[in-house]
Formats: C-alpha cells, structure tokens, sequence
C-alpha cells in the first residue's frame, strides 16, 4: 500500500523543518521501453506533467527497491529486471510548492516487467507507451536528459554520473 505524502520519510522531514530549506531528495526513476521502442511515462496527478515513473525513496529501501516500487506505484507495473544508466547528484530545483531540493537520483532501464498498465493510480492521472518522437506535451523538463543519459549509457556501457 502506497504511503500518503505526509506519511513518507520525505513528507515528514519537510513538515519538521518547514518550507524554507532545501532538503536532499534521494530517489529512483524507471525508464520502460516496449517491444516498439515506446516509452511509458505518467501524467503526474500533482502538476499535471507526463513524467517518467520515479519518487523519493523510503527509510530501508535501496535505490533499486525505491524504483520498482515508484514504478508499481505510479503504473501498475512490477519491474523484475533492471539496469542502473546514471547517477545525479547535482540538480537542485524548487517545486510548484516552494519546496527546494537537491536530487539525488538513479535513473534505471526496466527491462521486463509485470502486470498491466494502469491509466490512473493515486499518483498519476493518466498513464501510457510513446512513440519517442511523438511524446506528449507539457512534459517534465527532465525526460530528454533521462532519454539522452540512456542513450550515451547504451553506447558506451558507462555509468552517466552527473
């Protein structure tokens, strides 16, 4: 069962020290590509942006743990194999709350998964597979910087660290 904002590690430190510090956001993102190279992304129920999949991981959790369960969370979908692409550490960036914070983030390809996609969840307003050039508007500014770390990551086979 999906933890409520205020009911999560992240929830409950920014309730603890307000709204005017940036805090460190530890989390995952999952990157699925079908058998038609198309991308699954979500339409967040937050700001009504199409994200890829990710979140905040919890106390306990490791970085692979935190993105099958964004993953499950926000799709439907239960990752069961997945590959690290890059690592950010870098990024600061404030919310439409006024919440500051400094990502910490792992970015992984799903390779195979379970279930069925489901077009809402209590984190996504709508849900589906893109073709790569016909994503849908209003994006997260973060998914061609997702999109190109894989890219380089596949060509390579090195870490994207940034």
């Amino acid at each position: 069962m999906a933890l409520t904002w205020d009911e999560s590690y992240l929830g409950r430190v920014r309730s603890s020290v307000g709204d005017a510090d940036t805090l460190l956001f530890v989390g995952a993102r999952g990157v699925i590509l079908d058998e038609q190279n198309r991308l699954c992304m979500i339409q967040r129920s937050d700001n009504h942006r199409w994200a890829i999949p990710a979140g905040a991981m919890e106390l306990g959790e490791s970085m692979e743990e935190c993105a099958i369960r964004e993953v499950w969370e926000e799709t439907g979908l239960r990752a069961t194999s997945l590959t690290p692409f890059s690592f950010h550490t870098a990024l600061t960036y404030t919310n439409q709350f006024g919440h500051s914070y400094q990502q910490i983030l792992m970015s992984f390809r799903i390779h195979t998964w379970e279930g069925e996609l489901l077009r809402q969840t209590e984190e996504s307003v709508d849900a589906g597979f893109f073709p790569l050039d016909a994503l849908p508007g209003d994006k997260s500014p973060v998914v061609e910087e997702t999109l190109a770390d894989l890219a380089s990551f596949e060509a390579t086979g090195r870490l994207v660290l940034k």
